[in-house]
């Protein structure tokens, strides 16, 4: 049983004619007739009674009803694919790391949101491997985070590298290592910690390289906030390891220090090289064949980096 033999029996059923239904489906009328033919062998009935007026029989009545759901359904699919490859689609969902909702997006969603306007655009402020996680699920359609090779390996992955930046150190103003213009990694091993909670791909990256200097990283408390971030530095004993976006705000507030770690430090056994983070934007490749999402992929492509150097030279 094909479409194209439910379309016919549905045309010769409205029109009530093997002739008009052929016109109607742009067929010839011997085209028409076997298709029906076949389809009788198919279901092992007639279905129409062979007269001047193609009159259905009990078995096409019967048929009618479901083929007509059946071709409008179809009929409705082909019409929301072809809308969704010419831009019209209802929304567009985007899962990005907090520093990014915060400063470097805003200017890109209200641009996209202008060429858009028909589309809702729909941003998520997740963890890294929690914004790939729902990537993968099809909840969203692009995901903008530090990178997780473990994640975005898989072939129907597409990955941008944006930008990379560096880790610095949040401490409250009057915190013994805001004495240092940048911190050596001996000290800053010695003081207790908050970091993001699990499935955040700093916390990941600070714990992986802790592990490589044979330290112990001391974290004494977990939050999902850069506002969380700076209100417990800000008491004075606990210190933290956040990316440089995150730390717009906290370089305006007197009560905190952002300090910069040192690359290397000669009077140990320790060598390090200085920490950072990459950040990408993720998406499938099926969906950069959509136009709004493609051209929101655009946007932040061309877009970032001069955000990037703007946030920084501020």
């Amino acid at each position: 049983m094909r479409l194209e033999q439910l379309q016919a029996f549905l045309a010769i059923a409205e029109t009530g004619s093997f002739q008009q239904a052929a016109r109607k489906c742009g067929f010839t009328q011997s085209t028409i007739s076997r298709q029906i033919q076949a389809l009788e062998t198919d279901l092992g009935l007639a279905l129409f009674h062979r007269t001047a007026h193609a009159k259905l029989t009990l078995g096409g009545e019967r048929l009618l009803p479901r083929v007509r759901k059946i071709c409008q359904e179809w009929h409705n699919a082909t019409e929301e694919l072809t809308d969704l490859l010419s831009g019209k689609q209802p929304e567009l969902c985007v899962a990005a790391i907090h520093s990014l909702c915060s400063y470097y997006l805003p200017p890109i969603l209200q641009q996209f949101c202008r060429d858009y306007p028909d589309v809702q655009l729909r941003v998520t402020s997740l963890g890294s491997d929690r914004a790939l996680k729902v990537l993968k699920d099809g909840l969203v359609d692009l995901a903008i985070v530090m990178n997780n090779r473990f994640l975005t390996t898989n072939p129907e992955m597409v990955v941008q590298v944006l930008y990379d930046e560096p880790i610095e150190v949040l401490t409250a103003a009057n915190h013994p290592l805001a004495k240092y213009d940048r911190v050596p990694w001996t000290e800053l091993i010695r003081y207790p910690q908050v970091v993001f909670k699990d499935g955040y791909g700093m916390q990941r990256l600070v714990q992986d390289r802790f592990e490589r200097l044979g330290a112990t990283l001391q974290a004494v408390l977990e939050v999902n906030t850069l506002d969380a971030f700076r209100g417990v530095v800000r008491q004075g004993e606990l210190i933290a390891l956040l990316p440089q976006s995150a730390l717009v705000e906290a370089r305006l507030d007197p009560t905190l220090a952002v300090l910069s770690l040192a690359a290397n430090d000669a009077s140990s056994v320790i060598e390090t090289l200085g920490l950072s983070r990459r950040v990408v934007m993720v998406t499938t490749g099926d969906r950069l064949n959509i136009p709004p999402i493609k051209h929101f992929w655009q946007l932040v492509q061309k877009s970032m980096p001069s955000q990037l150097k703007q946030q920084v030279s501020a």
